[in-house]
């Protein structure tokens, strides 16, 4: 059992002070409750501290893949000035957005695993954030015949499952294309229409 580092009564004053900053400025309709979380030995999730938010704007903050949501908290842990690895131990959520994404990325995990099973061909995820690759490697952990691991780097770190067995494929190289998309002879931006 993890003990608690962070606690409404530590962090709360400064916790709350930017998110009604931000929010006031951003011009956000919500409401949001902090909360200490009880210690639920939970298998992917044990924040200490979780912060709720409703009102009549949460769908904004949760649309395209709760991606506000995620950016208010990654702001959050960065003005508290948060070592990462203590990044998961405060929560944001609203609709338990977070409850259904941990389930989403664990079937994900599951599928992912029977397929390197059937086909013996390793599978890579899309790029995502070091909490949601915790939980794929969390829901692969009891799985015998698989592992997993993570390759990239920063926004573009990924879990690649691959037979037990098999060695790391070396990392696919980085192609980076220019601002405004492949430039044409003479070395000048394409004009648009």
């Amino acid at each position: 059992m993890t003990q608690r580092k962070y606690s409404v009564a530590s962090i709360g004053a400064r916790l709350d002070g930017f998110l009604k900053a931000i929010l006031r400025s951003g011009g956000f309709h919500v409401h949001y409750e902090m909360l200490d979380v009880e210690t639920s030995g939970g298998e992917f999730e044990t924040p200490d501290v979780t912060v709720k938010f409703t009102g009549p704007d949460v769908d904004l903050i949760l649309s395209n893949k709760a991606e506000l949501l995620l950016a208010l908290e990654h702001l959050t842990m960065e003005t508290l000035r948060m070592p990462s690895e203590d990044h998961s131990r405060i929560s944001f959520d609203a609709n338990d957005y977070r409850l259904l994404r941990i389930e989403e990325l664990r079937l994900s995990a599951m599928t992912a695993a029977e397929k390197v099973k059937r086909t013996g061909v390793p599978f890579r995820f899309n790029p995502m954030n070091s909490r949601e690759r915790r939980v794929i490697h969390l829901a692969l952990r009891g799985e015998t015949a698989v592992r997993s691991e993570s390759s990239g780097s920063g926004p573009g770190r990924q879990v690649v499952v691959y037979p037990a067995g098999m060695a790391s494929l070396p990392e696919a190289p980085r192609v980076f294309e220019p601002r405004g998309g492949p430039r044409p002879r003479g070395g000048r931006p394409a004009h648009r229409r």
